[in-house]
C-alpha cells in the first residue's frame, strides 16, 4: 500500500472516529444533550464558537463555527451551522479548512404544562462539505433523528432524550444517542449546569462510550450572553471535548 494511501484511511479512520464521536456537540450549545424548546417567533439565535475534541493525540475541532437559529414559526425553528474545522492526527500536520455544514429544523408538538413536559424532536442533516481526505469531515451525508423532553421546577430546568444517527460510509456504523442534561438559575446572569450521555459506536472497532459534562451561561443583559462547557469520557475511549461560544440573540421585546 503507498504511503499516500495509508494517510488516507489514517485520515478516514481519524474523521470517522474523533468527528462523529463529536458530532453531537454541534447541538444544545454549551452541552451536547438538546432540548425542545425552539426559539420563539422572530427571534435570532447568532453563534460565534469554538469546540475542540481529543481521542488518545489526536485533535479536532472548530475555530470557530457559525450558528445561526431562526424562530421561523410558532414551535418551528430553522438552524443552521458552517464551521471552520481543524484536525490533527497523530504526529501528522494541522489541517484547517471548511467543515462539514450542519442544516436542521426543530419542533416543539407538546407544550409544558405543570404535570407534562413540553416534548419535540430535532432532525439534524450534516453535508459533507468538508475535506474527509484531510479529516475534515466525515465524506458522507449524516443524518440525526431525536426526540427531546424538558422540564422546568422552579429555577431548575432538566432536559434530555436521545435519538438515532444515520451514517453511511466505509467503515461507519449507524449508531444511538442518549443523554440528560440538569441546570439551575444560580443567579439572575449565571446558570451552571451538567449532563452525561451515552453513544454506541460510530464506527467499527470502536467501543461504546459515556460521557460527563459540566458548564454554564452568562447572560450580560438581554442579547449577549457567554456560554462553555468541558468533560471527557469515563468509559469507552480516552476522549475529552471542550466548548465556548459568544451568542447574540435578537428579536422583540417578550
Amino acid at each position: 500500500m503507498s504511503s499516500q494511501r495509508r494517510r488516507r484511511r489514517a485520515w478516514f479512520a481519524f474523521a470517522s472516529c474523533v468527528l462523529l464521536a463529536a458530532a453531537p456537540a454541534l447541538s444544545g450549545p454549551p452541552y451536547v444533550t438538546d432540548d425542545p424548546e425552539p426559539v420563539p417567533l422572530g427571534h435570532w439565535e447568532l453563534y460565534l464558537a469554538a469546540t475542540r475534541t481529543t481521542d488518545g493525540g489526536d485533535r479536532a475541532g472548530d475555530v470557530p463555527h457559525f450558528e445561526v437559529n431562526l424562530g421561523a414559526a410558532p414551535n418551528l425553528q430553522l438552524h443552521l451551522i458552517v464551521p471552520v474545522a481543524y484536525a490533527r492526527a497523530g504526529g501528522s500536520g494541522t489541517t484547517l479548512g471548511l467543515g462539514d455544514i450542519e442544516t436542521g429544523a426543530k419542533f416543539r408538538f407538546v407544550e409544558e404544562t405543570e404535570g407534562r413536559p413540553q416534548i419535540g424532536t430535532f432532525p439534524l442533516v450534516e453535508v459533507p462539505t468538508g475535506d474527509a481526505g484531510r479529516g475534515l469531515g466525515a465524506g458522507h451525508v449524516r443524518v440525526f433523528l431525536p426526540v427531546w423532553l424538558q422540564k422546568s421546577f422552579g429555577k431548575v430546568t432538566t432536559y434530555g432524550g436521545g435519538g438515532y444517527w444515520i451514517n453511511p460510509g466505509q467503515g461507519s456504523r449507524n449508531w444511538w444517542y442518549a443523554g440528560w442534561q440538569a441546570q439551575v438559575q444560580a443567579t439572575p446572569f449565571f446558570s451552571p449546569g451538567i449532563e452525561v450521555f451515552y453513544q454506541t459506536p460510530p464506527q467499527e472497532g470502536r467501543s461504546p462510550e459515556i460521557h460527563f459534562n459540566a458548564g454554564f451561561i452568562v447572560d450580560l443583559g438581554r442579547s449577549h450572553h457567554v456560554l462553555f462547557s468541558a468533560g471527557r469520557a469515563v468509559h469507552g475511549c480516552d476522549c475529552a471535548h471542550g466548548f465556548v461560544a459568544y451568542l447574540l440573540t435578537l428579536g422583540p421585546e417578550p
